[in-house]
Formats: structure tokens, sequence, C-alpha cells
């Protein structure tokens, strides 16, 4: 089963709200909700994927320095092994906004749950929810 590296950006705004992003249509698990990121290029660092992919999709620009990891997920779904490592990022450059056709929603930690997602991100709203109430 192949291994596919995925990192993920938990984007804090300073009232603690989370942002997620809604699959489009076109894409596998479209509909449900998770944390903005990609796929991790061979020739790339999780940081430097979440730098790319952070601009792509959401037009901010975000410095390698202000990414911070907090966990990571590792799941098996039927075709492939995930491996997610989650960062926290609390300061970037612009303001977010949907450039893939995807729905964008700031979100407490404590209502992430009410939010439909991937099983891998499951594991991560834990985490996000210490991290903040801490």
């Amino acid at each position: 089963m192949p291994l596919i590296i995925v990192a993920a950006c938990a984007l804090i705004d300073p009232d603690g709200r989370i942002l997620i992003a809604q699959r489009p249509p076109n894409r596998s698990m479209a509909g449900l909700w998770e944390f903005p990121g990609g796929k991790v290029e061979a020739d790339e660092t999780p940081e430097q994927t979440l730098i790319r992919e952070l601009s792509e999709e959401l037009g901010i620009a975000v410095h390698e320095s202000c990414l911070a990891p907090l966990t990571f997920a590792s799941h098996a779904y039927p075709d492939f092994h995930l491996l997610m490592p989650l960062y926290v990022c609390r300061r970037w450059e612009g303001m977010a906004i949907a450039k893939e056709g995807q729905r964008l929603a700031w979100v407490r930690s404590n209502r992430l749950k009410d939010y439909p997602m991937p099983p891998a991100d499951l594991p991560l709203i834990a985490h996000l929810t210490t991290l903040l109430l801490a």
C-alpha cells in the first residue's frame, strides 16, 4: 500500500477560530471539511508544501518561521496509507479567500465536530482543542 504524505495547516485567527475548507464536488471525499494543505511533492518539505498550497488555495503568504508543528495523523484508507503532519499558523499575509471553488469556514475548536471531516482529520480536533483551551 503506498504511503502518501499530506501536510495540513490549522490557520488560527486572533479570535481563536480555525479555518477549514470544504472539498469541492469534483474531488474525492467531496463535501467533507478539512484543514487546508496538500500532498508533499518529492522535492518539497512539508513546510514548503504548505507555503505553496496556502498561496494557491487561499491566496495568503506564510513564512516558514510561522509554521509550528503540532501533531500528525496516520490513517489507512483502502488504497493508500496517509501520513499527515498538522501545523499551526497564527500569522500570515493577506486575506484567506477560496481560490479553488471550495467553501471556507472559521470555526471554534469545540465546533469542529459539527462539520463532517475525512477520517484522518478527526483525531486532530482534540489536539487543537487542547492547544486553544490551554
